[in-house]
């Protein structure tokens, strides 16, 4: 969505990463302006997938570009609205599976449910809307929280490198030679 808006070129964000920019215009835009339909509500299961999503904001944006009679690259009047807009149906979308989640390992005595901990990390545990969603979650259903300070979650290469120093350490899953092993790009 940060790519299509062209947030690279908005004057707030030039330096900043998608996430990171959609979070920052988000702060001052009226999510109300937009609706979009949330992802996936037909199943009854705990997956995510923002495809559909992704493409009701591209129709939102290809009509706004209309209406504004400017081109694909140009910034949009709406930018800020249509930022809050996405960022609150993905955190809604993530709130949801997650409690799905939550449910589903209680009921089925995967978690335990008193001292049952929901971890959050990743790049999506740096945007502090959705974080704040998630310590909600956890607190109305007596979960502990937990998430790294953002700093530290803001680059998934770090965290999969520092995974992988710790399984080596802990000789976890350590592949010791690649003989026999085929490698396809995709």
């Amino acid at each position: 969505v940060a790519r299509r808006l062209s947030l690279r070129k908005h004057p707030e964000c030039h330096s900043m990463a998608g996430g990171k920019a959609i979070e920052h215009l988000a702060q001052t835009g009226n999510r109300q302006q937009h609706t979009f339909r949330l992802p996936m509500q037909q199943y009854r299961n705990c997956d995510f997938s923002f495809s559909g999503l992704q493409n009701l904001v591209n129709k939102v944006i290809i009509q706004k570009e209309k209406e504004e009679g400017i081109q694909e690259g140009e910034i949009l009047s709406c930018v800020k609205d249509i930022a809050a807009a996405v960022q609150h149906a993905v955190a809604v979308h993530i709130i949801q599976r997650t409690y799905r989640a939550m449910l589903f390992c209680i009921k089925n005595s995967i978690l335990s449910s008193t001292n049952a901990t929901l971890v959050v990390s990743g790049g999506v545990a740096s945007n502090q809307y959705i974080r704040k969603g998630l310590q909600t979650l956890a607190d109305a259903n007596d979960f502990a929280f937990l998430c790294p300070p953002p700093r530290l979650c803001t680059d998934n290469g770090v965290m999969i490198a520092w995974n992988g120093i710790e399984r080596l350490r802990a000789g976890l899953g350590v592949l010791h030679s690649t003989d026999g092993i085929r490698y396809e790009p995709k």
